[in-house]
């Protein structure tokens, strides 16, 4: 059972992604014809209406697509000052520390995000230019917050296999 949730979050992390990769690609191209066609406004092109509205959108998924992967491949930043010098048994009880705090964190941030995409879709709230509906916005970057939070939680079981003495488990991905 344990390996296969483990295929799943890994599933879910890399899903998640390649999506935000894709999503900055497709921005990066469209900046670049954004500023092409600024740029060429006397021979009658024109800029992406909206470029930078959609750059906040995009962007805005791109960053919580990202943070399944970071915490599932423990990418993210640490302070190695004193872990180093701790045991083993010591390390493996923070590391299942800081899963249930970016556990909680995940989870926080999917509910705020939940309630934020009900605000903005009952006041009917658009981007000025698109007229793009915000609260499509906020369910774009909960889809990634969801994900964090499931990855989370299997990052916690994972931590808490590895404090029990499972060996697969003990080292970092």
């Amino acid at each position: 059972m344990y390996a296969l949730l483990s295929r799943l979050a890994e599933l879910i992390a890399r899903g998640m992604a390649l999506l935000g990769g894709l999503a900055l690609v497709a921005l990066v191209v469209m900046t670049c014809v954004s500023i092409t066609g600024r740029a060429l406004i006397p021979v009658g092109l024109q800029p992406v209406k909206g470029d930078f509205e959609l750059i906040s959108i995009g962007m805005g998924f791109a960053v919580f697509a990202f943070l399944p992967w970071g915490l599932y491949a423990r990418a993210h930043a640490t302070v190695d000052l004193f872990l180093t010098r701790f045991p083993a048994r010591v390390n493996r009880v923070i590391d299942l520390l800081s899963d249930l705090a970016f556990l909680g964190v995940a989870v926080v941030m999917a509910w705020r995000l939940w309630l934020g995409m009900l605000d903005k879709k009952s006041y009917y709230e658009t981007t000025l230019i698109l007229q793009f509906d915000m609260w499509q916005a906020y369910a774009l970057a909960l889809v990634g917050a969801v994900a964090f939070a499931l990855v989370a939680a299997f990052c916690v079981l994972r931590s808490a296999r590895a404090l029990a003495g499972y060996a697969e488990e003990a080292g970092h991905v």
